[in-house]
């Protein structure tokens, strides 16, 4: 792996507890990683178990993740279930540089990218962007004919609702397109 390739270190956020005397415990929070640890660990101790815990976490998560061949696979299903098998994309990958939207598509090399941050997030979140993004190859626009589209799927409007309560969290705006009069819409 090149230096270019390699993840940048997670936030990390150690949190030291008077009540714990041996267990020490992670999770993700966001996009931090919060490693919870005795308050009578050394800073030695700490650093050690914070190494520890976030390489535990990091190996689950990429067990858990799907690989883009899988993303794929994944993306025609949801096509054929909710648009009758129409969309026919020829990729989709993680991208890490799509801060301000989940997932972009290009229908005319049908190409489609996902944030790298819905890695982690449920998998109904992912199959509504990927569907949102599948609806961009049959519509390119965000008009009704293309949300007609998206509302085939079940869970969008439970999915758009998760994503904006994450955005609002996160004070990050809306991605283009998903604010809430569009959403009403």
């Amino acid at each position: 792996m090149t230096a270019a390739e390699r993840q940048p270190d997670p936030e990390v956020e150690v949190r030291r507890s008077r009540r714990r005397r041996r267990t020490i415990s992670a999770f993700r929070e966001g996009e931090r990683i919060v490693v919870v640890v005795p308050a009578t660990l050394t800073d030695a101790e700490v650093a050690d178990e914070v190494r520890a815990m976030v390489g535990r976490i990091e190996r689950a998560e990429a067990r858990s993740q799907p690989s883009e061949d899988d993303l794929l696979l994944r993306a025609r299903r949801l096509s054929d279930r909710y648009l009758g098998g129409l969309a026919d994309p020829l990729s989709v990958r993680w991208v890490d540089n799509q801060q301000s939207r989940w997932g972009s598509c290009t229908p005319g090399d049908r190409t489609i990218r996902l944030s790298s941050r819905l890695r982690g997030m449920p998998s109904w979140v992912v199959d509504y962007v990927l569907v949102h993004e599948l609806a961009h190859l049959l519509v390119a626009g965000h008009d009704a004919d293309f949300w007609a589209w998206v509302a085939h799927y079940p869970q969008a409007e439970r999915a758009k609702g998760y994503l904006l309560g994450y955005s609002s969290a996160s004070q990050m705006d809306p991605p283009p397109g998903e604010s809430e009069d569009v959403i009403e819409g």
